[in-house]
């Protein structure tokens, strides 16, 4: 009887987050009964795939056991440098950007194994400076697209086909693509190999800091696209469009059952993270709670995940 508790209470624990995302909808369908309808959800999933994007690139990071705190700059800095040479150079701004945000993410993974510092460290002074960047290149205000530049170049953004929003296609193709990177393929299973034990990693012949570029290197691509989405839908590029992403990207994939400590957790829980924060933000919207009241909240919920969640025996001492 003990061990079936066990494993019936390790059973609950490893699908909560389906579960609350199950009890959100029920709440906010009681509060607003029209919350089911199709229409309704199209625009939550379309809304949520930004943030979506975002998070499953540095799920990726995560399963390192480290963090990634430029997602938000390098994603304002990428719908900047899309909406700069978007009259120029047309659909190519959008490639651009994205390889100057992969850039940016080889640069934090160069220093963290370099300099051997910690991520959080490295992630937060390289976000520094693409935030300085973006707000030298706009100017500190923000840059137009005109409707006709949006739809010639950055369709894939907006619009519908076949009645679907072309976020949640992107969305959706983002999440298989991902899906077989960690799952499918040696980039992934080195990954989650570094996340596990990076000792171990290093002892079976892993190349721990090539990998480690290129995992930093996916997730500022991610928030690149992110970016370039965001600029897409709105119709600008702004120096702080992505501000208030951070916190709700990061607890996406924390909320989501990735562990915090890396080596496990994988896409389809960011996917499910990714949903359920967007689902609390459409309740908290619902209730009146504001924009910057909601970011209180993300933080609480973070703080509260990482408390359930965090493996403990992987860290004898907390610093």
């Amino acid at each position: 009887m003990p061990q079936l508790n066990a494993s019936l209470a390790a059973k609950l624990r490893d699908n909560a987050p389906f579960l609350a995302l199950v009890v959100l909808y029920v709440l906010i369908e009681i509060a607003q009964p029209s919350f089911l309808a199709p229409s309704t959800q199209l625009g939550l999933l379309a809304d949520s795939s930004t943030l979506f994007i975002m998070a499953v690139g540095t799920t990726f990071v995560v399963l390192l056991g480290s963090i990634d705190l430029s997602l938000q700059a390098v994603a304002s800095l990428s719908s900047v440098i899309v909406a700069m040479l978007l009259p120029r150079y047309g659909a190519m701004a959008a490639v651009i950007a994205l390889a100057a945000s992969f850039g940016i993410g080889l640069l934090s993974g160069v220093i963290q194994t370099v300099l051997r510092i910690p991520s959080f460290i490295a992630t937060l002074a390289v976000g520094g400076i693409a935030s300085a960047a973006a707000l030298t290149l706009s100017g500190t205000r923000s840059i137009g697209i005109s409707d006709e530049m949006r739809n010639a170049s950055l369709g894939w953004t907006t619009g519908t086909s076949f009645g679907v929003p072309h976020e949640i296609l992107l969305g959706v193709a983002v999440f298989l693509f991902c899906l077989f990177l960690h799952r499918s393929t040696v980039f992934g299973r080195r990954t989650d190999a570094i996340g596990a034990g990076e000792p171990a990693a290093i002892a079976s012949g892993v190349r721990v800091s090539t990998t480690k570029c290129l995992v930093f290197g996916t997730s500022s691509f991610f928030a690149g696209l992110a970016g370039v989405v965001m600029a897409g839908r709105l119709g600008s590029g702004s120096p702080t469009l992505a501000d208030q992403f951070l916190l709700p990207a990061i607890a996406a994939v924390i909320v989501g059952g990735t562990a915090l400590t890396g080596g496990a957790g994988g896409i389809g829980r960011t996917l499910v993270g990714a949903l359920l924060v967007s689902v609390a933000r459409v309740g908290m919207t619902f209730v009146g709670i504001s924009v910057f009241a909601q970011q209180i909240v993300f933080g609480l919920i973070l703080i509260v995940a990482v408390t359930v969640a965090f493996d403990r025996s992987k860290v004898l001492i907390i610093k």
